[in-house]
């Protein structure tokens, strides 16, 4: 693959994470507001151990530290740079082997991308713990099966 093409594929996954991890901060702010907004709704305190009013906000401290994380992650999406392209298999490396194709970056699941899936994967998974520093042509082992790089960038 042409290194233009590489980076124009390395934009794509790195804005339709972004897309996505915008998305899920929209969301986790939208139920952050809703669990505020019952206890509001639903009048004053009924007594001193109010069940309701105590379970709402502990679900809208619940999606503040998972909106939190999701606004750390945007961060790190932010932080990739394109190009130069990787050598080996670092954060921000696209990794295609004879297996699945990775985006090292942070744990978001899989993304589609030109009809091609990439599993975005964190530093701190253990298969990028066998991947890492490895490069195009490395061969190794995980979970018992042969893992061969067939391209890094």
């Amino acid at each position: 693959m042409e290194t233009e093409l590489k980076i124009l594929l390395k934009s794509n996954i790195i804005e339709v994470c972004k897309q996505q991890q915008v998305k899920t901060i929209e969301n986790l702010n939208h139920e952050m507001e809703d669990c505020q907004q019952k206890p509001n709704e639903y009048g004053a305190p009924k007594d001193r151990y109010d069940a309701f009013r105590a379970q709402m906000l502990r679900k809208r401290d619940f999606f503040a530290q998972q909106m939190q994380k999701a606004n750390q992650e945007l961060i790190t999406l932010n932080a990739i740079k394109t190009s130069p392209l990787k050598k080996k298999i670092e954060f921000g490396a696209v990794v295609i082997t004879d297996q699945q194709k990775y985006f090292v970056a942070t744990s978001m699941g899989k993304v589609i991308i030109q009809d091609e899936t990439y599993l975005c994967i964190s530093p701190a998974v253990p298969i990028f713990k066998v991947l890492s520093g490895l490069k195009q042509g490395d061969i190794t082992k995980f979970n018992e099966n042969s893992i061969h790089i067939i391209d890094v960038f």
